[in-house]
């Protein structure tokens, strides 16, 4: 079953961390990462951008509004997402809760994925 685990921080908070903190951040993810991914547990990693780097299409309005920006002001921000190939949403949590010990703060929503389409990936 895939899983995509959503990260979510206060944006704020994340881009005040000196060069540093982020890289000790990145290197205490990558080990379960590179465990992750030997083990053919780990899909796509993917780090958003800042949220001003944002636009918005708002497509309840004809025609559609674009607007820069996030959809809507929030205490924390989506900052980037896994996808996990796991047995149930146990071992999703499990991975959660290691990603979360070597990153501060925030939190993590977990979803199943139904896969739509695979992006023509090929067996």
């Amino acid at each position: 079953m895939l899983y995509t685990l959503l990260c979510y921080h206060q944006e704020d908070v994340v881009c005040a961390w000196t060069k540093e903190e982020d890289d000790a951040v990145m290197e205490r993810l990558a080990v379960v990462q590179e465990r992750l991914a030997r083990a053919g547990k780990l899909g796509p990693v993917a780090r958003l951008l800042p949220t001003t780097a944002a636009t918005t299409l708002r497509k309840d309005q004809d025609p559609p509004l674009v607007l820069d920006g996030p959809f809507a002001e929030t205490k924390e921000q989506l900052l980037g997402f896994y996808i996990l190939d796991c047995e149930n949403l146990e071992e999703a949590l499990g991975i959660a809760r290691e990603l979360g010990a070597a990153n501060p703060g925030g939190s993590y929503e977990i979803r199943p994925v139904g896969l739509f389409h695979d992006g023509g990936a090929r067996p």
